[in-house]
């Protein structure tokens, strides 16, 4: 029977105190295979060939002689010995980021950066952020996942993820970057065939254009005012809704990022002004973890510098 693996000072040993020669790459795949459950999700995360993941688990189970993984039709899920060895290897691997961080150039980054963007901003407001730390750091493998889907963090391996809005509790750690404000607005046309709402609670008679089956909420003064709005239109993409509403379709709560040209040209018309939404925010969001990586700081510090230049995100409080 091998001998079990136990994590001493940082390095991974057997019980006789025979050091065990394991090559971070491979623990780091091993991870992402335990956590995505399978070689092939994996290898997607890691962005490189299943057959390169399944040698480096194959080196590494013999280097450990133990089996980690079982193998079945469906993916892989993780032995006894692999759940006991999963968390090692996590704390190992973080200590060795950390180390990594502390000797390396303060200009550098380096190995691999996962992020998730939601589509709406992301393509036009967080994409050349993105790119840029990719231009100002070379040696920094970037992997964004465009998405309005709600996207988990954990058990889909990514760093860090980018989101806009009202947040909601978690275990998460949000670092707010900047403000995000909006307005209710609407086209002329359908001002002009249906009128305009006056207080919060006329808006049930209106046809809404929304996410899914959200509430907004108006602020009267210090009061805040939630209302659960109704309507057959329904898109999970900011650009969708503007799209909706410009034609005529209904009232929406739409973002001044995404709204302030046809807002300029008089295609959308604000409406029910005295009751504006309480301002939103952009986050940087993380799993929860003592310190965050280096390459999330600066990713979050670029963005907070994007949102204080940019002429529609006036009043950037970040912090």
């Amino acid at each position: 029977m091998p001998a079990p693996v136990v994590l001493f000072c940082g390095e991974l040993r057997c019980e006789n105190g025979e050091p065990r020669k394991l090559d971070i790459e491979e623990l780091q795949t091993f991870i992402e295979v335990a956590d995505a459950g399978g070689v092939s999700p994996a290898a997607l995360r890691l962005g490189v060939s299943k057959s390169i993941v399944s040698r480096r688990l194959l080196r590494l189970e013999a280097e450990l002689g133990i089996q980690l993984l079982a193998r079945t039709t469906r993916g892989a899920a993780l032995t006894e010995a692999g759940a006991i060895f999963r968390d090692h290897a996590v704390r190992a691997c973080a200590e060795i980021d950390m180390a990594r961080e502390t000797i390396v150039p303060a200009g550098e980054l380096r190995g691999r950066l996962r992020i998730a963007v939601p589509v709406s901003f992301g393509l036009t407001h967080f994409a050349p952020v993105v790119a840029e730390l990719a231009r100002r750091h070379p040696q920094l493998h970037v992997q964004t996942c465009y998405s309005d889907r709600f996207v988990d963090l954990i058990a889909e391996g990514y760093d860090c993820a980018i989101r806009v809005g009202y947040l909601q509790d978690s275990s998460l750690i949000a670092r707010r970057v900047g403000p995000i404000h909006g307005k209710l607005l609407a086209s002329p046309d359908y001002i002009k065939a249906h009128g305009a709402p006056e207080t919060p609670e006329q808006l049930v008679g209106f046809e809404a254009l929304m996410q899914g089956t959200e509430t907004w909420q108006f602020m009267d003064g210090d009061k805040i005012i939630t209302v659960r709005p109704q309507g057959r239109f329904k898109a999970d993409n900011g650009a969708a809704l503007v799209a909706a509403a410009t034609a005529g379709l209904g009232i929406a709560y739409l973002p001044d990022c995404l709204t302030h040209d046809d807002v300029a040209a008089g295609a959308l018309v604000p409406i029910m002004t005295r009751y504006p939404p309480p301002p939103a925010g952009a986050y940087v969001i993380r799993p929860p973890g003592q310190h965050p990586a280096r390459k999330i700081r600066v990713l979050t510090e670029l963005l907070i510098e994007h949102f204080g230049q940019s002429p529609h995100f006036a009043g950037t409080d970040a912090g």
